[in-house]
């Protein structure tokens, strides 16, 4: 599966490491990028060890706004 996720509250190369260190421990994630200009998260991953709404879950517990 692959996802586009806009997240309103990245803004400084510490969200982005924050960010990253969030994604990179869900298993499943096979690749990501992310683009700080656009506000923008591509992950792909693979649904049968997480899903959509855990990677949003887990964004949202370390305080970001998903849109």
């Amino acid at each position: 599966m692959k996802s586009v996720l806009k997240i309103s509250d990245m803004r400084t190369a510490e969200d982005v490491n924050k960010i990253r260190y969030c994604i990179s421990n869900n298993e499943g994630i096979i690749a990501f990028e992310i683009n700080k200009e656009k506000s923008e998260v591509s992950i792909v991953y693979d649904n049968y060890f997480v899903t959509k709404d855990k990677i949003i879950q887990c964004l949202e517990d370390m305080g970001y706004m998903v849109l």
